[in-house]
């Protein structure tokens, strides 16, 4: 088993910090669109380089702390950059710099309005989720949590149209009470406890609680991180939130908000509860029914969506649930795919999303059953959205295959059947509402795009590179990074002694 050390760094806070330090640079720079777009730019480079340099101490076992505040003996507001919160804040700060850059193509070559507010609300989005990432403990998640609620709300609500209102008033309505119930879960685990930290293994071990009091613990708790992963019946804000700009959708469903809410997940599952208390008192059967069922459901709406963003939108629910299945299944390789699909759903996902938008920027198309040919004038963004594509539907080698391939082989570790039907059949779910975009774009006769050619490079080499970076991570896994390496020893460190 490995032991970790702990010790005091800074850059913890700094990597929080360094965007919302710019946010005034970037209002104060709403006449200068290219100095503007300089400060987020170098922000998101900045407060990569940052996470990076923790990543080597962490792969020894070395974790990063930073006290922020004390509020009381006992309970503070703390960062730790532990290994699984390192894992999410590289895919967050590395994504973002490809979604910032994007974001300039499409902002620009839509002519969006108030385009400064949208680039200080992005890094304010930004500070947010690292400020999740490198939560030490459920008060100082919780506050990052909400904060992110708020910087969001801007983006969805950005067209400021009928449409854009109603998805933002929606998306408050259900993200501020799930924080509510949150927070109402956090004070009665210290009740119990005495303790907020996050612990590998839980901080219920021991404890004699009555199944009631902790189902209903457990229950709170779901609805507080379910409603940003997506689980059925918490969801409907996602699709909603649609009518939002397309880099923000990409922000919502690849970067995020809602891996935000899956991290919260792991953390319940992982780092509150442990496997051995959700398994004793049968908690893991309830998160094992709410994401089977959310798994096939929404992929089963999804094949219904003429418009393109509304089905990679349920394509996300599905495949949010992909991971809280993983952890549900309290085995290793589950546990392990389930991490690991946290970093590989969301390259695919950001390149299927890149592509919706270039699409519409370049053609004006927003619907399905409008892209007949479009294959032949944007090679380019058909290609990634068919590695994308892919990928989400499991095909080697890409790198949704490896994740799938450890959820599928957790299942059978874990003895449950029922869970490799539900992962073979979504697959296949996968590749009906997917392939036939692929079909039409390359193989059906377009009809008035003589006139169109690629969208901007602006837009295109982001799409590529998260195309690129899909398929690299299919083969190679621990490239760069060695997210499968912190993936399996997350999974190992939580799992140690069930």
């Amino acid at each position: 088993m490995e032991v970790f050390q702990t010790y005091n760094s800074v850059i913890p806070f700094y990597a929080v910090m360094i965007s919302l330090a710019v946010v005034p640079l970037i209002l104060l720079s709403d006449k200068n669109p290219n100095l503007r777009e300089f400060w987020t730019i170098a922000a998101a480079i900045i407060k990569f380089i940052l996470v990076f340099t923790l990543l080597p101490g962490a792969l020894e076992g070395k974790i990063a702390s930073y006290s922020i505040l004390e509020i009381a003996p006992g309970v503070e507001l703390a960062l730790k950059a532990d290994q699984f919160g390192i894992f999410f804040a590289l895919i967050a700060s590395g994504l973002w710099i490809f979604t910032s850059i994007y974001s300039i193509g499409y902002v620009r070559g839509n002519k969006e309005k108030k385009q400064t507010r949208y680039f200080a609300s992005f890094a304010v989005c930004l500070s947010a989720t690292i400020g999740v990432a490198f939560a030490a403990n459920l008060l100082t998640f919780i506050i990052f949590y909400e904060v992110l609620t708020i910087a969001t709300y801007p983006l969805v609500i950005h067209k400021e149209n009928k449409e854009a209102i109603s998805a933002g008033r929606k998306y408050l309505l259900y993200t501020l009470s799930a924080g509510a119930v949150l927070i109402a879960a956090a004070g009665l685990t210290y009740s119990y406890t005495n303790t907020l930290d996050f612990t590998a293994g839980g901080i219920f071990g021991g404890l004699n609680l009555s199944q009631g009091s902790i189902t209903v613990l457990f229950m709170l708790f779901l609805a507080g991180v379910g409603v940003k992963a997506g689980i059925m019946p918490l969801h409907s804000w996602l699709p909603a939130a649609m009518a939002a700009p397309t880099p923000v959708s990409a922000l919502l469903h690849a970067v995020a908000v809602v891996k935000s809410g899956v991290f919260g997940v792991v953390r319940v599952v992982g780092f509150v509860f442990g496997p051995e208390v959700m398994q004793s008192y049968g908690l893991n059967n309830i998160l094992f029914v709410f994401a089977g069922a959310t798994i096939i459901i929404a992929s089963l709406i999804a094949l219904k969506q003429d418009n393109l963003k509304k089905r990679l939108a349920y394509s996300t629910v599905g495949h949010l649930s992909y991971i809280v299945l993983g952890v549900a299944l309290l085995s290793p390789a589950g546990f392990t795919g389930g991490i690991f699909h946290i970093a590989t759903h969301a390259t695919m996902k950001i390149t299927l999303f890149f592509c919706a938008g270039a699409i519409y920027v370049n053609l004006h198309k927003e619907n399905i059953s409008e892209l007949n040919g479009i294959g032949k004038v944007m090679p380019w963004t058909m290609a990634a959205f068919t590695i994308g594509s892919m990928g989400l539907a499991g095909i080697p080698p890409i790198n949704g295959f490896v994740s799938k391939w450890f959820l599928g082989s957790g299942a059978l570790q874990a003895d449950m059947n029922i869970a490799l039907i539900i992962l073979l059949l979504s697959g296949l779910l996968n590749a009906g509402y997917f392939f036939p975009i692929i079909h039409r774009a390359f193989f059906r006769e377009g009809i008035g795009l003589e006139k169109y050619k690629e969208a901007s490079m602006m837009m295109v080499i982001p799409i590529m590179i998260t195309a690129v970076l899909s398929v690299l991570f299919g083969i190679y896994p621990d490239m760069f990074f060695n997210f499968f390496e912190i993936a399996l020893s997350v999974s190992s460190s939580v799992m140690k002694g069930f």
